[in-house]
């Protein structure tokens, strides 16, 4: 995969429907196939942070926020308003470490399975090539 930013910055808010101070996910690589790659920065302004680090809720909305992103590029692609979705549930939530400021976290969405509006994905979250946290996550797609 290209670690080259598609969209970044800015770009991120027309693929996400969370706005700041929440915003998750500051850059968006690309779709492959079943998968999809974002990143983020973590900074010592997040509001998961503490002590220098970016906290558990942090890193399962970063991941939430990963998945979001990638319907929502699908979406833009097609001209279509990017929906709304919700967690439906989180399994298998390993954690890993927690990243420090400064680091980038590098996320992989995998598409296990679509049914109707519900999708099953399974996330990895990398920072600096060291996995830091991986789920399953079930998400309900509220679409118009």
């Amino acid at each position: 995969m290209n670690r080259e930013a598609i969209i970044h910055g800015e770009g991120i808010l027309g693929l996400i429907p969370q706005r700041p101070p929440i915003v998750m996910v500051d850059s968006f690589f690309g779709i492959e196939e079943n998968c999809s790659y974002s990143g983020l920065t973590v900074t010592p302004d997040n509001i998961f942070c503490e002590a220098g680090k970016l906290q558990e809720p942090g890193i399962i909305e970063h991941i939430a926020q990963s998945a979001a992103a990638r319907i929502g590029f699908i979406y833009t692609r097609q001209g279509a308003q990017v929906p709304l979705g919700f967690i439906g549930s989180v399994d298998k939530l390993r954690i890993y470490d927690l990243p420090e400021v400064g680091m980038k976290l590098f996320t992989e969405i995998t598409v296990v399975q679509e049914v109707f509006d519900i999708t099953l994905i399974a996330a990895q979250v990398k920072a600096d090539e060291k996995l830091i946290a991986e789920c399953r996550m079930k998400i309900f797609i509220k679409k118009e």
